[in-house]
């Protein structure tokens, strides 16, 4: 069901009383795409003009009914916002792929709810500005959380006590601390460098590694192939939070696994195919790779039969390691649809050659 609405933002924004600053035309028209709405506009993402007191997030989205869009509105939608679970959809008597942009003659920008945004690669039809779900306070600080949850899950092996509820004293192995413990964290970016500086604060030895030469004070940031391999020699638990392009798909295949330390642990919460099934499949078996915990896979949901059900040394977390909050991401969208109308980039602008 598509959903569309001739407001602008919020109030505290700026947005949507003055019509100096709405592209060309009549109205401004956002455009929701996807079999079902994502669950922070049911709640009314958007603040109607005649409502100004009302925020994103607080408006009645019930005010905007389906099938307000036909074909003859295209030229309409300004923004359009674009979440992965997007598919063929009809619109009253309009039939459109929300993959194919070329459709609306006066779109101004690309909003994608989530940070990955692989789904755009080599779309030809996107001609506009495409900006990536930058939100500091909320989907940041959820992977943040959870991949500091987890990483000291793993160092401190919870896991033995947690399912040894079994009458037996396990007191003999002892966790290091954290400066006794290297980290390595493939993916420097928006997500990447808040973890990376967040372990180092605890105490951890970090090793980060991207595709382009970063500099983060405490960090010992490397890129490229030599580095990478130095990334991987160092890892004693390895955390993926890189894109997906074609340079970063399976950067974990059985001959860069083979790099890392015996008894190595792997969280990854960045891309499914950041990974190479089977011969992760076939280290974790080997016990060469300790354990692997795993918030994203090639397919979603993870089909019942798959191995990393079955492995002990397997953790399944069902794509839940950052979230788009209501509060904060509604806020990041103003924000940057304030930015478009006024002529500015906002941040967030992806290279659609780089992927990223």
């Amino acid at each position: 069901m598509e959903t569309t609405d001739e407001a602008l933002c919020p109030a505290r924004s700026g947005i949507g009383t003055n019509r100096a600053h709405q592209p060309k035309g009549e109205r401004v028209v956002f455009l929701f795409p996807g079999g079902r709405r994502p669950r922070w506009c049911v709640g009314g993402s958007i603040a109607h003009r005649s409502t100004p007191q009302k925020t994103w997030g607080q408006s009645e989205s019930s005010q905007v009914g389906a099938g307000m869009l036909h074909s003859s509105q295209t030229q309409t939608v300004y923004f359009y916002f674009y979440s992965p679970k997007s598919s063929n959809s009809t619109v009253k008597d309009f039939k459109y792929n929300s993959r194919d942009f070329s459709q609306f003659k006066n779109l101004k920008a690309v909003l994608s709810l989530y940070a990955g945004i692989e789904d755009f690669i080599g779309n030809k039809t996107l001609k506009c500005p495409l900006i990536k779900m930058i939100d500091k306070t909320g989907l940041t600080n959820s992977m943040v959380e959870w991949c500091l949850a987890h990483t000291l899950r793993l160092h401190l092996g919870l896991d033995r006590h947690i399912l040894g509820q079994d009458g037996i004293w396990r007191h003999k192995v002892k966790p290091p601390i954290a400066r006794d413990r290297s980290i390595g964290v493939l993916g420097l970016g928006e997500l990447g460098r808040p973890v990376s500086l967040f372990l180092k604060k605890i105490g951890f030895k970090i090793f980060g590694w991207s595709r382009t030469r970063k500099n983060i004070k405490g960090i010992r940031c490397l890129h490229g192939t030599n580095g990478l391999k130095e990334v991987l020699q160092n890892s004693e638990i390895l955390i993926l939070l890189l894109p997906l392009t074609k340079d970063t798909k399976f950067i974990l295949n059985n001959h860069s696994l083979s790099l890392l330390p015996r008894r190595s642990q792997i969280i990854n919460a960045g891309r499914g195919e950041l990974i190479e099934d089977t011969s992760l499949i076939k280290n974790l078996r080997s016990g060469h790779i300790l354990n692997a915990t795993l918030d994203v896979f090639q397919q979603e949901p993870l089909p019942r039969e798959h191995p990393y059900w079955i492995l002990p040394n397997v953790t399944v977390t069902p794509h839940i390691a950052a979230d788009t909050p209501v509060e904060s991401s509604s806020k990041v969208l103003a924000s940057n649809i304030k930015d478009l109308i006024e002529g500015k980039l906002p941040n967030g602008v992806v290279d659609l050659n780089k992927g990223y």
